[in-house]
């Protein structure tokens, strides 16, 4: 397994809220806690029972991201757990496309998502016919798609990755000697990673769009997070203005006009990793909301600004409810055809050794 901790899960309700009045205190009212640690406490011991794993994405709100899951972490990190776990049951605790990912290195398991309509924007704006029209348009450029994109796009693409190592990637295949790299479908992500790397952003949007001759060049996609794409210059300079002292962190799917204010720049992990290694009077957070309250729980000697009202719609679709409902009844199964499983596991096989 990889080295992410698992999160301890106690075998009785007192126990269970015991743990979540201390990890949640000051985060999650009294009240709510009491009656979340019913809940957890029934899909601890149901996940016992069937043989499942729990994997919760870091933006889960902190009732269920603090009590039920085995592991947590990005995408990338999750990834590389569910590729590995020998549970009968996989239950992720994410977006759809998330769960697609664990089928596809999961085939022969099943894999639940608590909600059928937790979708993203990104994976819901771009399509494998997009993929195909830009390989004609760009011929001999490598493909590769963000991870937060559904199963038929990555059967698609040559390379998978997510915000931890698109800029690991994309060097890669330019130093493997690709001129030119199309990079799905996140529009501010691949501006930011070819502003990192010296490249040529193109708007693969654009039909009639040319790739310079020379040099390196990124294509992209014209869709955006509909969270991050939220955060401005304004909301960077608003906290400069009232928290002088603190740092600011923002993810890579924000614009690079904000990406440009901000002192430092990661995905989730990233975040994690940086709260808990550098001492800092305080930190805030540019990204869903949710993560900034795991991470006070996680690290109560640190101090967040806690300025963030953005949540993702989609991501709140997952509750604690949703979740003892899945394993009851085994509900929303991800199902994938055997072809899209073959064609997409190379992809995301090669984002796994990339890490």
């Amino acid at each position: 397994m990889p080295s992410i901790k698992p999160l301890d899960t106690p075998d009785s309700l007192d126990a269970t809220t015991a743990m979540m009045h201390k990890r949640l205190h000051g985060i999650v009212p009294d009240f709510e806690i009491a009656l979340k640690a019913e809940l957890a406490w029934k899909i601890n011991q149901l996940k016992k029972e069937k043989n499942a794993v729990i994997l919760g994405h870091n933006y889960m709100e902190p009732a269920l991201y603090h009590s039920v899951p085995d592991y947590t972490g990005d995408s990338l990190q999750l990834s590389a757990i569910s590729a590995q776990t020998d549970a009968a049951i996989i239950v992720f605790c994410g977006v759809w496309f998330m769960g697609e990912t664990a089928k596809i290195l999961n085939p022969e398991r099943m894999v639940l998502v608590p909600s059928d309509k937790a979708g993203c924007s990104l994976a819901e704006g771009i399509t494998s016919a997009d993929v195909l029209r830009l390989r004609q348009q760009f011929p001999g450029a490598p493909v590769v798609t963000y991870v937060n994109t559904y199963a038929e796009v990555k059967a698609e693409s040559d390379y998978c990755c997510t915000s931890g190592n698109a800029l690991k990637v994309l060097k890669y295949l330019f130093d493997e000697g690709h001129d030119r790299v199309i990079f799905l479908p996140d529009e501010y992500l691949a501006r930011n990673t070819a502003a990192g790397l010296g490249a040529t952003y193109v708007n693969g949007s654009d039909p009639n769009a040319v790739a310079p001759t020379g040099g390196r060049t990124v294509i992209g996609w014209s869709v955006r997070c509909e969270v991050h794409e939220l955060f401005t210059p304004d909301d960077v300079r608003q906290l400069r203005r009232q928290y002088p002292d603190a740092i600011i962190l923002a993810h890579p799917e924000c614009s690079p006009e904000v990406v440009a204010l901000v002192d430092v720049t990661g995905s989730t992990k990233d975040m994690v990793d940086y709260v808990a290694k550098v001492d800092a009077p305080r930190y805030a957070l540019l990204t869903e909301c949710s993560m900034g309250d795991n991470i006070a729980a996680q690290f109560p000697h640190r101090e967040m600004v806690r300025a963030c009202s953005l949540r993702c719609k989609h991501m709140n679709l997952i509750t604690l409810e949703d979740t003892l409902a899945a394993l009851e009844n085994e509900q929303y199964p991800v199902q994938l055809s055997p072809d899209v499983i073959a064609r997409a596991r190379q992809p995301i096989d090669r984002m796994l050794q990339l890490r």
